[in-house]
């Protein structure tokens, strides 16, 4: 497929515009089962007779395939285009929905989900999040939020679709139908999405004013502050996946069912929606460093409230607490990257980092599976995720009183 790069005058343009709500829509399809396997997991651990920690575990590969696939579907689009790779992501989805829908163990249900996070998934989430920053100059952290949203959109309403399903026609059929709705819908947006983003100009000025920042970046070796911008990327999500994956099941545990707590996960998620783009706004103006610092001390809040109160109003407010506090952590470390290092160095770092963030979540939805196999309680998987949280604040932190000091 012959592709041209767009004119550099259509930056910031109505047509950029019309790619980022294409964009949105693909980003809520492709992402579509990073929330829906939350909801299955308590009738998978039923159906299949095994513990938390094997139920968690198809959470866990598809989030590690995301994040490797990411990478690789990246520089497959900087060579290829976008539109042959969504293809296959749409492909991907269906497929993999439906191995799920006819897995009779829970490797075969597992692999399904390996497969829909390293084509299908991760097709629809760094590509698009570094395409739009190409897109985008005066309002960059704003599109990239809007972009990110398309994630916790597919959370939004995602979940208490399925749940729905589940009751009615049982989760084999319903993530047949899901990955038919899903797959072909990725398929007729990515026709929108032929067209490579332009390539700005770089002025002299501009490039020798910023040399000397993205050579080192904090201060330190690029190699340093890309790994110590890994770790607390691995730190933030791990203490994120604690009530995103588990929600269900503690509300299953505690009596108050299922239903309530797929609500309570979409209610998280569209709080989450509010929280990107009010922190895309804040991004543009104070930076990504304080914006990931000021929600990962927020998040941090909002994990301590779930110790003491386990009531199922309290849990509804905490859920949306939670989900406004963290929901722009994610997206802050593409414009990080975007600030400090090399502008020709940004897809392969910033694929990095979420790649790390993505790693984060899957260790802590088997993780906090885990601790809960070993004690019977979601309280020490509670005190798990703080202590992550406060690793993500040390490194944060730490970064943030280097360039102040610069």
């Amino acid at each position: 497929m012959s592709q041209t790069h767009a004119d550099e005058s259509l930056i910031d343009s109505p047509q950029a515009a019309l790619r980022l709500l294409v964009t949105l829509g693909l980003v809520v399809l492709g992402n579509s089962s990073m929330y829906v396997v939350s909801v299955v997991l308590p009738a998978v651990q039923s159906e299949f007779g095994i513990g938390r920690a094997d139920a968690s575990l198809p959470y866990t590969l598809m989030m590690v395939c995301l994040g490797l696939g990411g990478i690789w579907t990246g520089r497959l689009a900087d060579r290829h285009g976008l539109t042959p790779i969504l293809w296959c992501g749409a492909l991907a989805v269906f497929g993999g929905f439906a191995l799920a829908a006819n897995a009779q163990s829970i490797w075969l249900f597992g692999l399904a989900h390996g497969i829909l996070g390293l084509i299908g998934s991760s097709s629809t989430f760094a590509p698009l999040i570094a395409d739009t920053a190409l897109w985008w100059q005066k309002r960059r952290g704003i599109a990239v939020a809007i972009c990110a949203c398309g994630n916790y959109i597919a959370g939004a309403i995602w979940p208490p679709l399925v749940q729905h399903g589940i009751t009615t026609i049982g989760w084999r059929n319903t993530y047949l139908l899901l990955g038919l709705v899903c797959g072909i819908g990725m398929f007729l947006l990515s026709l929108k999405m032929r067209a490579k983003p332009p390539i700005p100009k770089v002025s002299v000025a501009t490039a020798s004013t910023t040399s000397d920042d993205s050579a080192r970046p904090f201060g330190l070796r690029p190699s340093r502050a890309q790994l110590l911008l890994c770790t607390a990327g691995v730190a933030c999500c791990v203490a994120m996946a604690m009530p995103q994956v588990h929600i269900v099941a503690y509300c299953t545990d505690l009596g108050y069912g299922a239903a309530r707590g797929a609500e309570m996960l979409s209610l998280m998620l569209t709080c989450g929606i509010v929280s990107r783009l009010v922190s895309g706004l804040i991004c543009d103006r104070i930076g990504g460093i304080k914006t990931l610092l000021l929600g990962s001390v927020l998040q941090g809040i909002a994990l301590l409230a779930f110790l003491p109160f386990d009531g199922m109003v309290p849990l509804y407010v905490i859920s949306a607490t939670f989900g406004l506090f963290q929901g722009g952590i994610v997206p802050s470390y593409a414009i990080i990257v975007r600030e400090h290092f090399s502008p020709k160095e940004v897809g392969e770092r910033v694929g990095s980092v979420i790649m790390a963030t993505l790693v984060g979540m899957a260790l802590g939805g088997w993780l906090s599976g885990w601790i809960f196999d070993m004690t019977g309680s979601y309280k020490a998987a509670f005190v798990n995720g703080i202590a992550w949280n406060l690793l993500n604040v040390s490194i944060t932190g730490w970064l943030y009183l280097r360039l102040k000091s610069r």
